[in-house]
């Protein structure tokens, strides 16, 4: 057996039914339908030979990569199996993208409930089974990392009653193996370590993963160049990923299985560019290669400015289409509104809309939903209400942007603000301090999703047979919604019915 078991709980250690974006459903509060429906739907048990996933986050896959490279033994475990392995096990380490439910989806809908959500109740189960006590009364050491590794600072009363020995706050590829050597020589542990930029690995220190990630996510890049005041990834090193690397993990998953994939960067059309322009030749060659391995494929995040700025300069976004669609229909991506205030956006991401100016941000949002329609790729989108300095107008400004994408196909998710990156000391914002016009915001949006996801729930689940037999219990769910927003009057029909109306302009593709 290993010395060094790597795992999480039951929300991460899902591929959610092959559909990334089906994992934020992780986030909400099981309510309308049973917690276990909720799991199944939204974090279904991953696929396991001995206890072994088949796939892990790309996070763990990394930190084991990290560790084998090292020559030390380590195993990714399922969570519903490590009663067999931390009997002999000297480390444990625990990754996760959002430990208490503090992150923005999962506190709005904490706020706006008033309950845990699915993955804090998930992670706390975890810690409280009865593999990791006996393993803690034995004397095992205790490592937590990942995404939201900040959370800890918030329950170090968990951290104890748990026994978490260390947190890593930050990439962790410079200090996991030190501080699992001390572990396994029983030697004293840090308490809490940040990694900042002058601690980030270089491309030489960063492993290929060695076994399959969840839905085949393969990073492309590290870091972002536009410094949004909100984000923790604008403060880590901008990195970009050379294509012999990128290949090798799409070659692993490949060998493993996995046909469907997603490229991971929090811009991915800027890959291999530091002036907010996409390199429309290296995406070419960049997806030219991910199509050797994946049937489909989707990214994980992209900009507004950088789809359209690609492609108002060289159809950027219509070249890279045509190679995404060869199997496909379309794609999708998640991908930042934040603000429809002009204003607010000078504050808070000054560099969003670059190189267009930030007083057009609201048409730079429109214009690029246009090229995305056209193209079809279907993103979720996100803002935030409750930004620092955000005024009533402010507010006004984001209804009118959201009533302009009334006919766009995306999902539109407005979270409440969390204090990250450097605005990391200020308060978080509370449903209890909605104003009327949030409120409205809020309404708005609701009524957007339940009308284009039932149109999108078509296009999601029709690419395989197994897929399409799980489209009628995502409807349910979804007019389960409606039904209940209409009872409490959350719903519209139409942008006009809203208190607060301005604009009535829409998507012309």
């Amino acid at each position: 057996m290993a010395e060094v078991v790597i795992t999480t709980d039951r929300t991460m250690m899902s591929n959610h039914h092959g559909k990334e974006f089906l994992g934020f459903g992780a986030t909400g509060v099981p309510v309308l339908f049973p917690e276990r429906f909720w799991y199944w739907l939204f974090a279904p048990k991953m696929k396991t030979k001995n206890g072994i996933p088949w796939e892990a986050s790309y996070g763990i896959r990394k930190i084991e990569a990290k560790l084998v490279d090292s020559g030390i033994d380590t195993l990714v475990v399922d969570p519903d199996y490590l009663d067999r392995y931390l009997k002999d096990a000297k480390v444990l380490l625990l990754s996760h993208h959002d430990y208490f439910g503090f992150g923005p989806p999962s506190s709005t809908f904490a706020s706006i409930f008033k309950t845990e959500p699915l993955n804090a109740r998930s992670f706390a189960k975890l810690m409280e089974s009865e593999p990791i006590r006996k393993a803690k009364e034995r004397g095992i050491k205790i490592i937590a990392g990942g995404p939201s590794a900040w959370q800890w600072n918030y329950r170090k009363d968990l951290k104890e009653k748990w026994g978490v020995d260390t947190v890593v706050d930050g990439e962790g590829e410079r200090i996991v193996v030190d501080l699992v050597k001390k572990a396994l020589n029983n030697e004293p542990l840090p308490d809490f370590v940040v990694m900042n930029n002058r601690d980030a690995p270089t491309l030489e220190e960063i492993s290929e993963i060695k076994h399959a990630s969840v839905n085949g996510l393969v990073e492309i890049m590290r870091g972002c160049i536009r410094g949004c005041k909100f984000c923790s990834v604008t403060l880590r090193a901008l990195r970009f990923y050379p294509y012999e690397k990128i290949e090798k993990e799409l070659q692993v998953n490949y060998r493993e299985g996995v046909r469907s994939g997603i490229l991971h960067a929090e811009d991915v059309p800027l890959y291999g560019s530091t002036d907010y322009i996409p390199r429309t030749d290296k995406l070419i060659k960049l997806h030219e290669i991910t199509k050797k391995y994946y049937k489909t494929m989707a990214w994980s995040h992209a900009s507004l400015a950088a789809i359209l700025a690609g492609e108002k300069n060289d159809k950027m976004l219509t070249k890279v289409g045509e190679i995404i669609k060869r199997d496909q229909d379309w794609w999708g991506a998640e991908i930042g509104i934040e603000t429809g205030s002009p204003r607010l956006a000078e504050i808070i991401m000054p560099n969003k809309a670059k190189p267009f100016e930030t007083k057009n941000w609201p048409d730079v949002v429109v214009e690029a939903a246009g090229v995305m329609q056209d193209v079809g790729l279907i993103p979720a989108m996100t803002l935030i209400v409750g930004l620092p300095e955000e005024t009533e107008d402010d507010v006004i400004k984001t209804i009118e942007l959201v009533e302009r994408l009334w006919d766009f196909k995306a999902i539109v998710m407005p979270m409440f603000f969390v204090p990250m990156g450097t605005l990391k000391n200020k308060d978080w914002y509370k449903a209890y301090e909605l104003t009327e016009t949030q409120q409205e915001l809020l309404k708005l949006c609701l009524s957007h999703g339940v009308r284009q996801g039932k149109m999108i729930l078509r296009n999601y689940f029709k690419e395989h047979v197994y897929l399409y037999t799980l489209y009628p219990f995502y409807y349910t769910f979804i007019k389960a919604i409606e039904r209940t927003a209409k009872k409490k009057g959350y719903l519209i029909d139409d942008p006009s019915e809203l208190k607060i109306n301005s604009s009535k302009s829409q998507i012309v593709s």
